[in-house]
């Protein structure tokens, strides 16, 4: 896929981040596109609504779409998020043996990609998951900053 093709899935991803974040979640949203180029899944953090603390946007977006597709190997799926995705949620990514997760914004404190941790190529690994990180960045960002400036 090209960089264009990323942004507007990064933008979706955007978007659902958006209403989570005013529904008084942490904004993180995440998209699930198929091998076609379908969208498959669409999820936001849902840890306050459901009183769950596995309910991140990346986790829930891999069910619904393993539920969609009716397959938990999700191989020749790309997973957008909008930011780095922490420990449970990178293991949640490997387990489903996805093809590709493009990320927004690094997360410093639990990113488990390429920041915090390197997960995908720890000895570990049963997956060599590719991760593209970077993709509208900025935006990401700064989405994630005004939430949290705005709850201090």
């Amino acid at each position: 896929m090209n960089y264009q093709t990323h942004c507007r899935w990064m933008e979706q991803a955007i978007a659902v981040a958006a209403e989570a974040g005013q529904a008084g979640e942490v904004p993180v949203g995440a998209v699930v596109i198929d091998a076609q180029g379908q969208c498959v899944a669409i999820a936001s953090n849902r840890r306050q609504r459901d009183c769950d603390p596995t309910a991140h946007a990346e986790v829930l977006a891999l069910r619904r779409a393993g539920h969609q597709l009716q397959t938990w190997h999700l191989n020749q799926c790309t997973l957008y998020v909008t930011l780095e995705p922490c420990p449970m949620c990178t293991g949640a990514l490997l387990q489903a043996r996805l093809g590709l997760v493009v990320y927004g914004a690094d997360d410093p404190k639990t990113g488990a990609l390429r920041t915090a941790l390197n997960l995908p190529d720890s000895p570990g690994s049963t997956h060599r998951l590719p991760a593209l990180g970077g993709i509208l960045e900025s935006t990401c960002r700064q989405q994630l900053q005004n939430w949290f400036r705005s709850r201090r």
